[in-house]
């Protein structure tokens, strides 16, 4: 089975099984969930504690002074959190934001609702409390838990799924980070590291048509937080799981065209000089296969003229924007209103 066929299997609700853990044998199972047991007191073992969270007002130099603040709120897990790291600053909400008012010569508020361990499930609460602060643009990193809980996948997507239409029917445009790519993990070994791999590209991909479907757009961050994180160890933090600062910048800068673009204040012409290879119009299945395994790759709804294709249809637009420069942690905490902490 292809993996835009595994996704949308997920996607639609299908029961997990067949393709996983059950063709290793009985002798595999036992070795996988030995080297689980194992990478996971590893990680425990070097256990670190969130940062501040970085909430506040950013963009002291924006020009629109006047202006109402563009809400900003963080869901999802330890990566949305910036667990790994001990300043504010190096969060990736606080960079997100800093960065997005230089941009949008406006103000923008951080609200921090993510929380450390959380699987998909638990994005209902995180979606009442940002319902309360009336976000304009939603950022939701989530997916890494679900795979090592062995959260069925078809149930770890309706939640992101439902979570999204929440948001989007009340007004808020909806950036979610797609589920990392545990294969470059250092405390797992083969052939879990393997499988895990496996499983959370065929999740980013189930992720993407339901989120594309519930009116959000997907970027993917296997491969920010793959390849590259597999030959530079200083973009991982010190439990060896989480990223860096370093990290966390990295991904940031991924996220935030998109992020901008959703709130209609990334520059046209950035886009405009993409080669034209890095857009495609896809079947959303494929477009959300494709995207699970390339870096950065944004996926939203299209329009295809005559072919059917609603603003939520079938059809799906990729993007492959080059990642700009992002504040310095220094930088981030020079647009704060108040100190973000330390």
């Amino acid at each position: 089975m292809t993996r835009a066929a595994t996704a949308r299997r997920w996607a639609t609700g299908a029961a997990y099984g067949g393709g996983g853990v059950g063709l290793a044998g009985g002798v595999l199972v036992g070795l996988l969930r030995l080297q689980a047991r194992t990478a996971r007191r590893r990680v425990k073992a070097r256990a670190v504690h969130d940062p501040p969270s970085g909430d506040g007002l950013y963009g002291r130099r924006a020009r629109s002074r006047g202006s109402r603040p563009i809400v900003l709120a963080m869901l999802g897990d330890s990566s949305a959190v910036g667990l790994g790291v001990e300043r504010a600053a190096e969060t990736p909400g606080v960079l997100l934001a800093a960065a997005l008012a230089e941009l949008a010569e406006r103000p923008v508020r951080l609200v921090r609702l993510a929380v450390s361990g959380a699987v998909s499930r638990a994005l209902e609460d995180q979606v009442d409390r940002a319902l309360a602060e009336k976000p304009d643009v939603a950022v939701i990193m989530i997916g890494a838990n679900d795979v090592t809980s062995r959260t069925k996948p078809s149930v770890s997507v309706h939640h992101l799924g439902e979570a999204v239409r929440r948001l989007t029917e009340a007004g808020c445009e909806v950036v979610v980070g797609t589920c990392p790519d545990l294969g470059t993990v250092r405390p797992i070994a083969q052939p879990l590291r393997r499988l895990a791999r496996r499983w959370s590209r065929q999740l980013a991909a189930a992720q993407t048509i339901a989120v594309v479907a519930a009116g959000g757009r997907t970027v993917s961050l296997g491969s920010v937080l793959g390849p590259s994180f597999a030959t530079d160890h200083s973009l991982f933090s010190i439990d060896e799981f989480h990223p860096s600062a370093a990290g966390y910048a990295s991904a940031a800068a991924v996220l935030l065209p998109s992020v901008a673009d959703a709130v209609g204040v990334w520059p046209a012409a950035a886009d405009r000089r993409l080669p034209r290879r890095r857009e495609a119009v896809r079947p959303v299945a494929r477009a959300a296969a494709r995207a699970a395994g390339r870096p950065g790759t944004e996926v939203r709804a299209a329009e295809i003229e005559g072919a059917g294709a609603g603003p939520r249809g079938s059809w799906a637009r990729l993007l492959r924007r080059r990642p700009p420069a992002i504040p310095t942690p220094e930088q981030a905490e020079e647009a704060a209103e108040v100190p973000v902490g330390s």
